[in-house]
């Protein structure tokens, strides 16, 4: 690490302590001995989602927030619950380095992790994920709901 005010590529870490998710480090330059910080951060690869569209695009953290806090609306499922989610949706990714994936395989997971949170959040999401167009879709939906309970 080279030192920001001499310019010294010699530098002794002193404290090194987790920060927010990241890797806080003191630093001090073995040249003229100033102290700084450096935050160490792990580098996930580049996601890129397949749309339906046939469109490629870079995976949206904030746009699945979004459309997850609609689903979670007056529900009692916190918002820690939901930044969880999706740093475990964000990790499964990055863990397997994988760098492409589809709408569907994305909008899937959330399905399986909301059906464990909340059920009116899970059928609030899946209604606009798999774009409901009639109100059979929504009784088939709470039909599964219903029956999965039952049978626990």
């Amino acid at each position: 690490m080279r030192c920001p005010f001499c310019n010294f590529e010699d530098t002794k870490v002193i404290d090194s302590r987790p920060s927010e998710g990241k890797k806080r480090r003191r630093r001090e330059c073995t040249n003229c001995g100033r102290r700084f910080t450096t935050y160490e951060v792990v580098e996930k690869p580049l996601l890129m989602v397949y749309k339906k569209d046939g469109s490629f695009e870079p995976f949206d953290r904030m746009k699945l927030l979004k459309g997850l806090q609609s689903a979670i609306k007056k529900r009692p499922v916190s918002v820690e619950d939901i930044n969880a989610l999706v740093d475990d949706i964000e990790n499964t990714y990055a863990n397997a380095m994988q760098t492409e994936t589809t709408t569907s395989e994305i909008g899937d997971k959330v399905l399986q992790e909301l059906k464990k949170l909340d059920h009116v959040a899970y059928v609030r999401f899946a209604s606009v994920y798999k774009d409901f167009g009639d109100v059979d879709s929504f009784i088939q939906i709470i039909s599964e709901l219903s029956d999965e309970d039952s049978s626990k």
